[in-house]
């Protein structure tokens, strides 16, 4: 039995791959857009709302701190996908898994060893 393969303008889906570094610099790029676009708002409402001091105090110290977000955001690249591990889930050998532990043998003392050994207690 002969397995076909692909022609070679046909494309492969690869699920796991990351988007192109073009289409992350977009994504970032309308990022930063839309933050320093909600700056623009928010500095024409703190001049609107002058006569209510703290609205006004809001909207400019968010418009203040905007553009250092929008740097930071758009700036930063998307975190990597985590890999996955695939562990071994078959069935266990039953002959290892119903085998007794090994009885713990006990060393000689080492000559600086001031503790007593005693013997066999069976």
């Amino acid at each position: 039995m002969k397995l076909s393969r692909p022609s070679a303008d046909t494309p492969i889906l690869i699920t796991a791959a990351e988007p192109s570094l073009a289409e992350q610099h977009e994504a970032r790029r309308r990022k930063y857009i839309l933050m320093m676009s909600t700056r623009v708002v928010c500095l024409i409402l703190a001049a609107a709302c002058y006569h209510i001091k703290w609205l006004m105090a809001v909207f400019a110290l968010a418009s203040v701190a905007l553009p250092w977000m929008a740097v930071i955001i758009a700036n930063d690249r998307p975190a990597r996908r985590a890999v996955s591990i695939n562990f071994f889930r078959g069935r266990r050998d039953q002959a290892a898994v119903a085998r007794p532990a090994p009885r713990n043998e006990q060393l000689p003392p080492s000559p600086g060893d001031s503790r007593v050994v005693d013997a066999d207690p069976d």
